[in-house]
């Protein structure tokens, strides 16, 4: 029986799939969504116990502590996540490396990169910014959506097979239309067995869903799986829904774009883009 989670731990940086995380194109590969949510949680993890670290009183031979802890105090928030697709995702164990490219004060710069067999699979830069107080000039967002307890769930395992489209509650706002739909999304999973998880890795877990819930063609005839997924954020997301105001194009030469409003349940939270290769599928 498959644990009611979409990895467990193996050591501090292995990580084992289950079932739940087979992908749509391939059922021996993962589905990057919540592989994507898996690197936000490692990030997390390691943001923390540096911040920790960091906090501890100092010690004989170690100048420089109190420079290192006004770090420490200071809030950054993740502001944008963009993930590269750098091959096959095997549904197979993998290992998470995190190293800091653009240390600061007030800006940094990280990468997470996500090893299967030795091999980058996926590589995510990640900027975090300052957390300063901005309410008073705060605006130019759009509209929030209807709450998601008032609408009805739509089968997308219609559309896709694979265990993590299995696994989500997704509810539209209206029928979806070729290119073009307005869902939420959540799961009754855990990302990691037994392990509290923070809302932005929970969030995160979802929203590469976005290239799936508005098909321009059916995936039985059609190719487009995306190679990359860039996410700007706003604000930090709240609650247990990712809600994903979606529009796909697909352009003459091979290539398309499927562009994102992120919404969580107070209203938008920021933008997500994927580009698409688009080619038929074999015959």
């Amino acid at each position: 029986m498959s644990p009611d989670s979409y990895f467990e731990r193996i050591d501090e940086h292995r990580y084992k799939p289950t079932p739940h995380a087979c992908g749509a194109w391939d059922p021996a590969e993962m589905h990057v969504s919540p592989l994507a949510g898996l690197a936000v949680h490692a990030l997390d993890r390691h943001l923390t116990t540096r911040k920790e670290e960091s906090a501890q009183p100092g010690r004989a031979g170690q100048p420089g502590r109190a420079g290192r802890t006004e770090h420490a105090a200071r809030t950054l928030a993740v502001s944008r996540i963009s993930f590269d697709i750098l091959g096959r995702l095997a549904l197979d164990e993998c290992e998470i490396q995190i190293s800091t490219i653009r240390p600061g004060r007030t800006i940094e710069l990280d990468e997470v990169t996500v090893l299967i067999s030795g091999r980058p699979v996926v590589r995510a830069r990640v900027w975090l910014l300052a957390s300063t107080d901005t309410a008073a000039v705060a605006g130019g967002a759009a509209a929030p959506l209807p709450r998601p307890e008032t609408l009805n769930s739509y089968p997308l395992t219609s559309v896709w097979p694979g265990g993590y489209i299995a696994s989500l509650d997704v509810r539209p706002i209206a029928p979806p239309q070729p290119g073009r739909t307005t869902a939420w999304i959540t799961t009754g999973l855990d990302l990691v067995a037994g392990e509290p998880v923070g809302p932005l890795a929970s969030y995160v877990a979802l929203v590469d869903t976005a290239n799936g819930i508005a098909v321009r063609q059916p995936p039985t005839a059609w190719m487009f799986p995306n190679v990359d997924l860039t996410i700007h954020l706003h604000r930090q997301p709240e609650g247990n829904w990712t809600g994903l105001d979606t529009t796909v194009v697909f352009g003459p030469t091979g290539q398309g774009v499927t562009t994102t409003v992120l919404h969580d349940i107070t209203g938008p939270i920021g933008h997500a883009e994927q580009i698409l290769t688009v080619r038929p599928q074999a015959s």
